[in-house]
């Protein structure tokens, strides 16, 4: 049985994988490990058909280790126990453990001797939050790295590759494909390089040659084996973000009709993932202190949506689009923190007070560490007047509230009262 085009074309060294750049570009940690022959366990965490296992199995390529896969939910001890075997034998294995955050802990307590003494280097991979999900005597013996999405040129540039490559890719088939195809191709999975690959193996090997022994892949044959319909038919792959941010400019210009319009057209195209995280984005960043509680019901609401699946995750999620449209708008948290960014990204602020340095060592009286520090729950009101900005900066404002909703205008009333109380200006 023939293996899926997306296993087939599978890197087997570092300078052919596609994206990740931040982590296998030149110079980056990834590829200078590889380089210097100095590799430690890792763990990839990002959604499916990233690269996490294109990762691993390039490293062990370009190392020449042997390289083995696992599951940690449906693979025994038994098969740790074999691949610990062959490390014994051939020095060291690189084991892809799939779904590291189901590792039980009689698996755990298996591997973790072999990553200590370095015989197997341990490339975890997951779709979850490894800082949330993964036992932490494996955390803290790997290093974590964030894969992300694919862009649309990444993914047109291996599905290219995967038309002219003649051993493992398409390059015997007299294919032609149209622009609009390739590029719906390349952006209609939101990022996920596995199901644009093996989506266009469909497309070619379903689709008779023409009279010149030719296979012309059109966007409707690619929509068909995607299962996706193209949200537009602009056919430079713009539509997926256009859509995204009419959506985001849609809530935030409190428009409920269109936000569910372009809600629509991504749910209509299966992207799940995207909505849920551009509402978030939203919630916070739009909606924010003008109406905190609707930020809470969003996440609540994309969290049933993640449980749930479409179609029924439409549910919730127009729930919280139409209370984001409907809430009154603040980006007044956003502008602060940056605003506060700012500061400390061009070094404009200066050393901590010292009645708020650390004062839990010995000695640290004598070096006047906390010593004139008042502590606020001992006074009225448990609010003392005292200095907590460096002197550079003591007057610095980066909160600039607004009166757009009931909280946020008793918030800016507390926030002016308190001001002025401390003397700042």
């Amino acid at each position: 049985m023939q293996q899926p085009l997306a296993y087939r074309m599978r890197p087997t060294k570092i300078e052919d994988i596609v994206g990740q750049q931040d982590l296998v570009g030149p110079g980056k940690i990834i590829s200078r490990m590889v380089k210097a022959k100095m590799l430690s366990s890792m763990i990839l965490y990002g959604p499916p058909g990233t690269g996490k296992t294109s990762i691993a199995s390039a490293i062990a390529g370009s190392t020449k280790y042997a390289f083995r896969m696992l599951n940690a939910a449906t693979d025994t001890k038994k098969d740790l126990q074999i691949v610990a075997e062959e490390a014994k034998m051939s020095g060291t294995v690189v084991l892809l453990l799939d779904e590291i955050h189901r590792l039980d802990k009689t698996k755990q307590d298996f591997l973790l001797p072999l990553l200590e003494n370095g015989s197997i280097i341990l490339i975890g991979a997951t779709t979850e939050n490894p800082y949330i999900n993964i036992n932490p005597a494996i955390r803290s013996r790997a290093q974590i790295f964030e894969v992300h999405p694919l862009s649309p040129a990444d993914i047109e540039q291996a599905l290219h590759r995967a038309l002219t490559d003649t051993d493992n890719g398409l390059g015997n088939f007299k294919v032609e494909i149209d622009d609009d195809a390739l590029k719906f191709l390349s952006t209609a999975t939101n990022g996920d390089l596995r199901s644009s690959l093996n989506a266009l193996e469909l497309a070619v090997k379903s689709t008779e040659p023409n009279k010149d022994a030719k296979i012309h892949i059109t966007r409707p044959i690619v929509e068909e084996c995607l299962q996706r319909k193209a949200l537009s038919s602009d056919k430079d792959g713009d539509a997926h973000y256009d859509v995204i941010s009419a959506f985001q400019k849609s809530i935030r210009g409190s428009d409920t009709d269109a936000a569910l319009h372009y809600a629509s057209r991504l749910i209509e195209s299966g992207d799940l993932i995207s909505l849920i995280r551009r509402l978030l984005v939203i919630a916070y960043e739009d909606v924010g202190l003008a109406n905190p509680g609707a930020c809470e019901r969003t996440v609540e609401a994309t969290t049933a949506a993640k449980q749930l699946g479409l179609p029924e995750a439409r549910i919730p999620l127009a729930n919280a689009i139409i209370e984001l449209c409907l809430s009154p708008k603040s980006n007044s948290a956003m502008t602060a923190i940056d605003s506060a960014l700012e500061d400390v990204r061009s070094g404009n602020y200066g050393d901590v007070p010292l009645h708020l340095k650390d004062a839990h060592y010995k000695g640290a009286a004598k070096l006047g560490r906390g010593v004139e520090y008042k502590y606020p729950h001992d006074f009225p009101n448990d609010w003392v007047k005292q200095q907590y900005l460096p002197d550079k900066i003591k007057n610095a404002q980066y909160y600039r509230p607004k009166s757009n909703g009931r909280i946020e205008t008793a918030f800016k009333e507390q926030y002016k009262k308190l001001r002025q109380s401390a003397g700042r200006k």
